[in-house]
Protein backbone atom coordinates (compact mmCIF):
# COMPACT_ATOMS: atom_id res chain seq x y z
CA UNK A 1 0.00 0.00 0.00
CA UNK A 2 1.23 3.50 -0.90
CA UNK A 3 1.90 5.91 1.91
CA UNK A 4 0.03 9.21 1.88
CA UNK A 5 3.23 11.10 1.07
CA UNK A 6 4.19 8.83 -1.84
CA UNK A 7 0.63 9.06 -3.21
CA UNK A 8 0.65 12.86 -2.89
CA UNK A 9 4.08 13.18 -4.56
CA UNK A 10 3.05 10.83 -7.38
CA UNK A 11 -0.20 12.71 -7.80
CA UNK A 12 1.59 16.07 -8.01
CA UNK A 13 4.04 14.74 -10.62
CA UNK A 14 1.05 14.07 -12.84
CA UNK A 15 -1.19 16.99 -11.92
CA UNK A 16 1.25 19.90 -11.97
CA UNK A 17 2.32 19.49 -15.63
CA UNK A 18 -1.32 18.92 -16.63
CA UNK A 19 -2.38 22.08 -14.76
CA UNK A 20 0.28 24.08 -16.63
CA UNK A 21 -1.02 22.64 -19.89
CA UNK A 22 -4.58 23.63 -19.01
CA UNK A 23 -3.51 27.19 -18.11
CA UNK A 24 -2.06 27.57 -21.59
CA UNK A 25 -5.13 26.09 -23.30
CA UNK A 26 -8.07 27.69 -21.52
CA UNK A 27 -11.49 27.43 -23.14
CA UNK A 28 -13.05 30.66 -24.39
CA UNK A 29 -15.41 30.69 -21.39
CA UNK A 30 -12.53 30.14 -18.93
CA UNK A 31 -10.54 32.86 -20.69
CA UNK A 32 -13.45 35.31 -20.45
CA UNK A 33 -14.11 34.55 -16.78
CA UNK A 34 -10.42 34.90 -15.94
CA UNK A 35 -9.59 38.08 -17.87
CA UNK A 36 -12.90 39.89 -17.38
CA UNK A 37 -13.56 39.03 -13.74
CA UNK A 38 -11.32 36.77 -11.67
CA UNK A 39 -7.76 37.80 -12.55
CA UNK A 40 -8.05 41.10 -10.71
CA UNK A 41 -10.66 40.06 -8.14
CA UNK A 42 -9.88 41.10 -4.55
CA UNK A 43 -10.37 37.49 -3.37
CA UNK A 44 -7.21 36.53 -5.34
CA UNK A 45 -8.28 33.61 -7.49
CA UNK A 46 -5.75 31.19 -8.93
CA UNK A 47 -6.41 29.18 -12.08
CA UNK A 48 -5.94 25.47 -12.79
CA UNK A 49 -4.93 24.58 -9.24
CA UNK A 50 -3.95 20.98 -8.33
CA UNK A 51 -5.68 20.16 -5.06
CA UNK A 52 -6.82 16.90 -3.42
CA UNK A 53 -6.12 14.89 -6.55
CA UNK A 54 -8.07 17.21 -8.85
CA UNK A 55 -7.31 20.27 -10.95
CA UNK A 56 -9.67 23.10 -10.01
CA UNK A 57 -10.51 25.60 -12.77
CA UNK A 58 -10.44 28.62 -10.46
CA UNK A 59 -9.78 28.66 -6.73
CA UNK A 60 -9.75 31.40 -4.10
CA UNK A 61 -7.79 29.85 -1.19
CA UNK A 62 -8.64 32.59 1.31
CA UNK A 63 -12.38 32.06 0.78
CA UNK A 64 -12.14 28.31 0.06
CA UNK A 65 -14.28 28.79 -3.06
CA UNK A 66 -13.78 26.89 -6.29
CA UNK A 67 -15.40 27.89 -9.59
CA UNK A 68 -15.75 25.13 -12.18
CA UNK A 69 -16.65 26.08 -15.76
CA UNK A 70 -18.42 23.16 -17.41
CA UNK A 71 -19.01 22.53 -21.09
CA UNK A 72 -20.87 19.80 -22.96
CA UNK A 73 -18.29 17.18 -21.93
CA UNK A 74 -19.78 17.31 -18.43
CA UNK A 75 -23.24 16.19 -19.62
CA UNK A 76 -22.68 12.43 -19.91
CA UNK A 77 -23.88 10.23 -17.02
CA UNK A 78 -20.29 9.23 -16.20
CA UNK A 79 -19.14 12.86 -16.15
CA UNK A 80 -22.09 13.88 -13.96
CA UNK A 81 -21.24 11.10 -11.48
CA UNK A 82 -17.54 12.06 -11.50
CA UNK A 83 -18.35 15.74 -10.94
CA UNK A 84 -20.69 14.87 -8.07
CA UNK A 85 -18.01 12.75 -6.36
CA UNK A 86 -15.42 15.45 -6.95
CA UNK A 87 -17.71 18.10 -5.44
CA UNK A 88 -18.40 15.78 -2.48
CA UNK A 89 -14.67 15.32 -1.79
CA UNK A 90 -13.98 19.05 -2.07
CA UNK A 91 -16.97 19.92 0.13
CA UNK A 92 -15.68 17.42 2.69
CA UNK A 93 -12.47 19.46 2.80
CA UNK A 94 -14.46 22.66 3.38
CA UNK A 95 -14.28 23.95 -0.18
CA UNK A 96 -17.45 25.40 -1.70
CA UNK A 97 -17.79 24.36 -5.36
CA UNK A 98 -19.65 26.60 -7.80
CA UNK A 99 -20.47 25.07 -11.17
CA UNK A 100 -21.28 27.33 -14.07
CA UNK A 101 -21.89 26.42 -17.69
CA UNK A 102 -19.76 27.81 -20.53
CA UNK A 103 -22.86 29.38 -22.05
CA UNK A 104 -23.64 31.18 -18.76
CA UNK A 105 -20.18 32.74 -18.71
CA UNK A 106 -20.44 33.80 -22.34
CA UNK A 107 -24.02 35.14 -22.25
CA UNK A 108 -24.54 36.22 -18.63
CA UNK A 109 -21.24 37.21 -17.05
CA UNK A 110 -22.94 39.65 -14.63
CA UNK A 111 -25.11 36.80 -13.33
CA UNK A 112 -22.06 34.57 -12.88
CA UNK A 113 -20.29 37.43 -11.11
CA UNK A 114 -23.26 37.81 -8.74
CA UNK A 115 -23.20 34.05 -7.99
CA UNK A 116 -19.48 34.18 -7.20
CA UNK A 117 -19.88 37.29 -5.01
CA UNK A 118 -22.70 35.60 -3.11
CA UNK A 119 -20.52 32.53 -2.44
CA UNK A 120 -17.63 34.73 -1.30
CA UNK A 121 -19.89 36.54 1.19
CA UNK A 122 -20.83 33.29 2.99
Amino acid sequence: MLSIRVFRDLNLKILVPRARELRRAMTSAERRLWFDLLRSHPARFRRQVPLLGFILDFYAPSARVCVEVDGASHDSPDAVAYDAERSRVLAGAGIRVLRVRNVEVMLNLPGVAALIESALQR
